[in-house]
């Protein structure tokens, strides 16, 4: 489950942002991304897998300066688009139009003649075995 976490962290300086997004990077499994954001950017936003945030938040506290947890939601992932259905066709495969989709295939095959069969090859000359 891909979750995003907010936490609002009080860092004045970049030194300590930069601290706190390194921090955040070793002190948590399954972090994806990490970003800085907020209009006065007090905010460090992480995505990831599986993120312990309370052990987050106490490494953060203990290393590099106050943090509060303001979000955690799970993020939601694009759904796979799906192909479109092609309408079945009630034609005689001779009559058959083609699909108004051009990913739909045509619902009857087209007429194709078989290829012919292999040639067999039929000996009735007498064995070259001069035992029997």
């Amino acid at each position: 489950m891909k979750q995003k976490i907010v936490i609002k962290v009080c860092a004045p300086c970049e030194g300590c942002r930069a601290k706190a997004l390194e921090v955040a990077a070793r002190a948590a499994d399954g972090v994806i991304s990490l970003a800085i954001t907020g209009d006065d950017r007090d905010k460090l936003e992480v995505v990831g897998v599986g993120v312990d945030v309370t052990r987050l938040v106490i490494c953060l506290r203990k290393k590099v300066c106050y943090a509060e947890i303001l979000l955690v939601e799970e993020e939601k992932e694009e759904e796979e688009k799906k192909e479109p259905e092609c309408k079945p066709c009630y034609w005689p495969p001779y009559w058959c139009p083609p699909p108004e989709d051009p990913t739909c295939k045509p619902c009857y095959p087209r007429y194709s003649y078989a290829p012919p069969p292999p040639a067999v090859v039929v000996c009735d000359e007498p064995s070259a075995c001069s035992i029997m």
